[in-house]
């Protein structure tokens, strides 16, 4: 196998596919997510667990776990790869030979490299032999994965295993797009069916029979209700052509006169069709009969996808469905099935509640955020400090298209879904004009045209008589006063203008009645935009109005960019200290456009004053954000005041302050080329990418929706159009900086000849 110098690699002991079985799914779904998460830096191999000798090995290591030779060999092989910084064991004790697996110490004792372990069984009250054999296991390691914290409580009580050494990582989940289940019914022709489902590799432990026998009541209730079987029998069990399991759960459906109620997905079906199925599910039937089993993929799917669930009491079910996702029943019971069953088919709007329920449980354990667990133990564990960066997604465009209508694009949200009743704001339009300048500029994608029109025209529709704008309309494109009256609509007015002005600043590629039609509102706007009192507003304005310039020189746009930043200037001189070096007492939302306000005035007028303070502001708001090389947004919760430092950045971080950062920190670094700008850029850009207290991301990587915020102990998952258009614009930034890098991108030249990006 062709060696990756630049990389460093993990290998994994375990099964995997086309070996079909719980463990080889997971390690795949595990090893996809580190490389979408960090397949920059990091490659994942496998030494696939064979019960007999492979003709036609596919992987970069092979070991026959019956053959006790086979276990030093490998590990030999392993040792001669200095790229190898960890040796990650997928760990069941039918696994591997011997007794309790016991072949794996030839392994252990001989493999020189870091190891950690995922336990895919935790088995509680060992005896003392099996207690001696984990503790043994785990002095070669001192690292151990597990999937509940109840199996994490049985290794430290159980077991007497240091806490230190265990992460938890709950079994991994699939990120989809949220729909309702009628919508996704659709794909499979069954709208008009009360859709009951189960999934997994068949055998006597999925105790399918218990289902099938709920059936009869629950369909005297609900008629038209369709139990979908999902998946194949287990290879293992089918002797000489025999499916033995199969053939006694169409006895039942047969004895039980089931036929038009039931139907078998005969098929080992690959994971988006999987997904839509349990998207189109309204009740998910988890009728496991192993009461010692630890952890369950399928009933992690299930409630990935929005499942409501009836669950058999296994330890993952206790620990993780709570009232409000879904019904515990004790395991086997028919009748117990079929009365929750029948309590969820009846009641639209439980189902809907409890669903989106354990959509949101989910979120965080999916398999980028895994991944993102298991880099951060893999890192304590490098014998030597290994370089781990992330891999940029890419860049999508779907949720943000599904935002917009002809009018514009949608307030906000819920989940994934538009929110039409939110309505649509001058603000969100004119972030998203900006965004799509900034995509078709990278990709001349004519399809961007039409929507640059849509957010275009909103913007026109919103200017009234004397320049300035209202900021709301509903979704019948109505005015409502009290919402267009409130105090500071200055902030979105000046929005605006910034918009408008990246319009024109890409004249050149843009077809030219949107440019006249921009610049046509933007110099409408100029008797409104030349008497902005507030910070920031003089901020968003100045960008604005610095770029028209740029395309379009212009003394009066000149002259009123000096006067605006001349008040922003006094502001500045009126709280500036030696120790704060700030416009206001506090630091709020937007705080990156008041130093870059100052940036363009000098950039404008060319007065040492306006660099200073550019430059000086600007080291201060980082030093409020890049604290010993981590980046943390300034909390909305209560923000950063002057005299109560010690309360900064307690939770509350909105994405659109991480844009913002990266969208000043780019400019900086195009006008003075500044390295540390740059390496901010990309620090402040790794919290989309879950390098922040939570560890998870900030976005959908299907549909590109950015997630809402970033809570103490939670994600927004609602993709509202702010949020949404702050993520694709910041993506879009790192785009361009990676390009620059690989290529000399041409700047923007003001007058003045220095050279700054739009």
């Amino acid at each position: 196998m062709k060696t990756i110098s630049n990389k460093s690699k993990i290998v994994f002991l375990s099964t995997f596919p086309p070996t079909q079985c719980g463990i080889a799914t997971y390690t795949q779904d595990t090893i996809k997510g580190i490389t979408e998460v960090f397949g920059k830096s990091i490659t994942c191999q496998i030494c696939e667990l064979v019960d007999k000798p492979k003709e036609n090995p596919t992987q970069a290591y092979t070991l026959n776990t019956k053959n006790k030779q086979e276990y030093t060999k490998v590990a030999q092989e392993i040792n001669k790869d200095k790229s190898v910084k960890l040796v990650h064991i997928q760990h069941e004790f039918g696994l591997f030979g011997g007794n309790y697996g016991d072949y794996l110490l030839d392994f252990l004792n001989e493999v020189k490299k870091p190891l950690t372990y995922t336990f895919h069984s935790v088995i509680p009250n060992p005896n003392n032999e099996l207690k001696t054999f984990v503790k043994l296991l785990l002095s070669y390691s001192n690292s151990v994965f597990v999937m509940t914290n109840q199996s994490k409580e049985i290794l430290i009580k159980d077991y007497d295993i240091k806490e230190e050494i265990i992460t938890y990582v709950p079994h991994g989940t699939h990120i989809v797009i949220y729909e309702a289940p009628q919508q996704a019914k659709e794909k499979f022709n069954i709208q008009d069916r009360k859709v009951l489902s189960t999934f997994g590799l068949l055998g006597e432990g999925k105790n399918i029979e218990t289902g099938l026998q709920a059936l009869p009541k629950i369909i005297e209730n609900t008629p038209n209700a369709l139990y979908l079987i999902i998946g194949k029998t287990h290879p293992n069990l089918i002797i000489d052509g025999v499916d033995a399991y199969r053939d006694k759960l169409e006895g039942i459906v047969n004895d039980l006169n089931l036929k038009d109620h039931v139907r078998f997905i005969n098929q080992y079906l690959d994971t988006d069709e999987l997904l839509d199925y349990l998207k189109a599910t309204d009740v998910y039937l988890f009728t496991s009969k192993d009461p010692n089993q630890a952890v369950s993929g399928t009933f992690s799917y299930a409630m990935s996808c929005a499942c409501p669930i009836v669950a058999s009491k296994i330890p993952h079910t206790r620990e993780v469905l709570t009232p409000d996702s879904g019904i515990l029943v004790d395991i086997g019971n028919v009748d117990q099935f079929s009365k929750a069953a029948i309590k969820l088919l009846s009641n639209d709007n439980l189902r809907e509640e409890m669903g989106i329920n354990a959509f949101r449980k989910t979120r965080a354990s999916s398999w980028e955020n895994a991944a993102i667990t298991h880099m951060n133990t893999y890192q304590e564990l490098f014998e030597n400090q290994t370089e781990v960066k992330f891999t940029y997604p890419s860049i999508q465009l779907a949720h943000i298209k599904k935002m917009t209508t002809d009018l514009g694009i949608i307030q906000f949200s819920k989940i994934s879904i538009p929110d039409l009743d939110s309505g649509y704001t001058l603000d969100d339009n004119a972030r998203a004009l900006i965004a799509f300048c900034m995509h078709f500029k990278l990709t001349q994608d004519k399809e961007d045209l039409a929507y640059i029109l849509v957010y275009l025209d909103f913007i026109i529709r919103c200017q009234q008589p004397k320049g300035d704008f209202i900021n709301y309309v509903d979704q019948e494109n109505r005015e409502h006063v009290e919402q267009n009256a409130e105090v500071n609509l200055e902030d979105s007015n000046a929005r605006a203008i910034w918009a408008l002005g990246t319009v024109v600043a890409n004249s050149e590629i843009l077809p030219e009645a949107i440019v006249k039609k921009a610049s046509k509102c933007l110099l409408n706007s100029l008797k409104w935009a030349e008497n902005i009192q507030s910070p920031r507003s003089i901020g968003f304005a100045t960008k604005g109005l610095y770029l028209y310039h740029t395309a379009v020189p212009n003394l009066y746009v000149a002259a009123i960019i000096n006067k605006l930043n001349a008040k922003l200037l006094s502001n500045y001189e009126i709280h500036a200290s030696s120790d704060w070096k700030w416009f206001e007492n506090y630091l709020t939302y937007g705080n990156g456009i008041l130093p870059e306000s100052m940036l363009y005035a000098f950039l404008t007028t060319n007065k040492p004053i306006y660099k200073k303070v550019a430059l000086d502001s600007l080291d201060f708001l980082m030093s409020k954000m890049f604290i010993d090389k981590k980046f943390k947004v300034i909390s909305n919760n209560g923000w950063l005041h002057r005299n109560s430092q010690e309360a900064v950045n307690q939770y509350g971080e909105q994405p659109i302050d991480v844009a913002y950062t990266i969208q000043t920190l780019n400019s900086f670094y195009s006008a003075f080329g500044t390295p540390e700008y740059k390496h901010k850029m990309k620090t402040a850009f790794n919290w989309f990418l879950g390098k922040n207290h939570l560890g998870e991301i900030m976005y959908n990587p299907i549909s590109g929706g950015g997630y809402d915020g970033l809570e103490k102990e939670n994600v927004n998952l609602n993709q509202g159009a702010e949020s949404t258009v702050c993520f694709l614009t910041a993506r879009l930034l790192m785009e361009n900086l990676k390009l620059s890098e690989i290529k000399v991108i041409p700047l923007m030249k003001p007058k003045n000849g220095i050279a700054i990006n739009s």
